[in-house]
Parts: structure tokens; sequence; C-alpha cells
């Protein structure tokens, strides 16, 4: 008969870890059979303290003080420490909250000059190949495209009269009928805007936004829309009531 062989895993701890260093606070998990010097070579790499300077402390869940931690050669499970307890981090060497100000971190910094001659940059990158603004045959279709879209906003505004009644058709949404009440710039938003007064009360607003009155109309029963999204014409009131019905 085959020998069976038991492996058991080592226990581990989940602890949260600060550190005088930086405001945070990190939930790790660790193998109790670390040695503490090994112990702090694996907080360096969390906290950034040195760990030939680290002194350690461990604080139970309410952030009582439990005891410090003082032995390198001690093994992290002889230790009173249990889940979720908290490890308290502190180099003699570092001020507190010396990672924090990053006014003291040295920056590498170009010139706009400095930065154009590069030929390793995201600008270099995009100029090489000509994409986003650096495509100018785009850029020129897009403007293009652009000038032709607000010529037909302006062109069908112009066609649309105050007080004629009109249809309403915004893909999504229902169609609605009511009366064109308003024609043009608002404050809210750039562009030719149409204020309509709708039959129902299927608007968002009574012909004012922001304190601002364009137009008179219950409220639910004002709203604004593109010109593109309304055509006029003789569109008689609709009867829900009777749409239901059929």
């Amino acid at each position: 008969m085959a020998d069976v062989i038991q492996v058991i895993s080592a226990p581990m701890v989940n602890v949260r870890v600060t550190s005088s260093l930086t405001n945070f606070t990190s939930e790790r998990r660790f193998d109790k059979s670390l040695t503490i010097g090994d112990f702090k070579n694996r907080l360096e790499l969390v906290t950034g303290a040195s760990a030939g300077s680290m002194q350690l402390e461990i604080l139970d869940e309410k952030d009582k003080p439990v005891c410090p931690i003082t032995d390198n050669s001690a093994l992290l499970g002889s230790l009173p420490i249990e889940d979720n307890y908290r490890i308290h981090v502190t180099d003699s060497c570092q001020k507190q909250g010396a990672y924090d100000d990053l006014s003291k971190v040295d920056k590498f910094e170009l010139s706009a000059d400095e930065y154009n001659k590069r030929d390793d940059s995201v600008r270099s990158f995009l100029l090489r190949n000509k994409l986003g603004k650096y495509n100018q045959e785009e850029q020129a279709r897009l403007t293009e495209q652009k000038e032709a879209e607000k010529k037909a906003e302006s062109d069908k505004a112009a066609s649309l009269v105050v007080g004629e009644r009109c249809e309403v058709r915004v893909q999504g949404e229902p169609t609605r009928r009511g009366v064109v009440m308003f024609i043009g710039k608002t404050h809210f938003s750039q562009g030719i805007w149409v204020g309509v007064k709708y039959d129902e009360p299927l608007g968002k607003n009574d012909g004012s936004v922001g304190g601002k009155r364009y137009f008179e109309a219950p409220n639910k029963y004002g709203g604004f829309t593109r010109p593109s999204n309304v055509e006029m014409g003789d569109f008689p009131e609709i009867s829900y009531d009777e749409e239901d019905e059929m």
C-alpha cells in the first residue's frame, strides 16, 4: 500500500498595514511561518520604509496597542497577532509624510521645443502615423461635415414658423405633436433650439429652463428639441385615449 503524504499548509493571517510615511491602509495576507526579518522585507515593498530601520507595532481590531515587534529572528506566528489586527510601520530614518509631499519629488521636465524634437513621444507617433488631429485630411473632412450639419440645422430652423402646428420625432421616443413656440439660441446649450408646447404632458418643463423663460406652457407640456427633429404641418391633436383603444 502506497504511503499517504499529508501536506499541511502553513497558517496565514490577514492584517491591515499602515505606515508613518504615507497616509494609506493596505490589507495583506502573510504566512505565520515568516521570520520577522523576512516579514520586514515584505513590508518594505508595501510601505517604502527601509527594513533595516523599520520599527513595527501590533494593534488590535479596535486599534488598541498590543505590543511592539523587536526580535527579527522570531516567527510571525509566535506573536499575539490575529486576523484584522493592524501592523503599524515606522521608519526611524524618514519623517512622517515624507512620501506625501510631491514638491520634494524630482520631476522629469521637457520644454515644448525639446519635446517636439523627440522621436519617441506620443506626439511623434501620432504625427508619423497621421492619427487624430495630425491627420489633416480627416480633420478637414470632419470640419466640412460639421459645417454641413450646422447649415442643415440653420436651414431647417428657417423653415419653421412660431405658432404653427408640428410633429416631433426623436429616435427612441414616442412621436409628439404640439405648437412651435420658440426658435433660436438658448443659454443652456449652443446651437439653435425649437421650443414646443405639446398637446399632452410629454415634455420636460413649462417653457423655462434654469429660471429663464422662453415661452409659456403648463408644467410638463413644454420641451426643447433640435430643428431636425421637427416637422411642421397640419397635424391634428392626438387623442391618446382613443389611440389606446385602437
